[in-house]
């Protein structure tokens, strides 16, 4: 193994020999409940797999990442596909997310509970949030992530108390593993007022 990839950043490592993939399943269900593309950002994204397919559609997306590598791999890989992406590198463990007005935050395998309750908080009204986390009842048949980086059970909707619930779900997905899904819409005046356990009508 050479030298300057043994001193690489681990996630650096990692997005280096990664392929970028195809993005959520459970995104692109809910496409059409996203409302016209705007402005979205797609939270520790890694190689821009969700970016990339939502730049696709129309949306002005910004790729937040902590990784170098991988911010310059979806950069590239976006000028090859003939899209538009912004990338930028922060580290949530030690930043806040970016801006507001985000009319889309795409958010999938990654738990930083602190940031996630703020997201509400950078959506414009009407705007939406997709979450895809791995909950702890994955260990059952993976060891990997370990426990401190899965959600409990049911904590998801807690997380996110400033949204409205239009779709939430726990389950094994079709590759195995078990995820919280939630797609929720900030309201457009005052806090939310029902919450929904399946597909919801505006």
């Amino acid at each position: 193994m050479p030298l300057w990839f043994r001193n690489m950043d681990r996630w650096d490592r990692r997005h280096a020999e990664e392929d970028v993939g195809e993005p959520s399943e459970f995104l692109v269900e809910v496409e059409p409940e996203l409302g016209s593309p705007a402005r979205a950002l797609d939270v520790a994204g890694g190689l821009g797999r969700n970016a990339l397919w939502l730049a696709g559609r129309g949306w002005e997306v910004t790729l937040l990442d902590r990784s170098v590598v991988a911010l310059r791999r979806a950069a590239t890989e976006a000028r090859r596909r003939g899209v538009s992406l912004r990338t930028a590198r922060v580290d949530l463990d030690r930043e806040p997310l970016p801006g507001e007005g985000w009319h889309l935050i795409v958010w999938v395998h990654y738990l930083n509970r602190p940031v996630l309750t703020t997201v509400a908080d950078r959506l414009s009204p009407g705007g939406r949030a997709v979450v895809e986390i791995a909950t702890v009842r994955n260990l059952e048949r993976h060891p990997r992530p370990p426990r401190p980086y899965l959600l409990e059970e049911g904590e998801a909707p807690g997380l996110l108390s400033g949204l409205l619930l239009l779709r939430y779900e726990e389950g094994w997905t079709d590759d195995g593993h078990h995820q919280a899904r939630l797609l929720g819409r900030k309201p457009v005046g005052g806090p939310p007022d029902r919450r929904l356990s399946g597909p919801a009508a505006e």
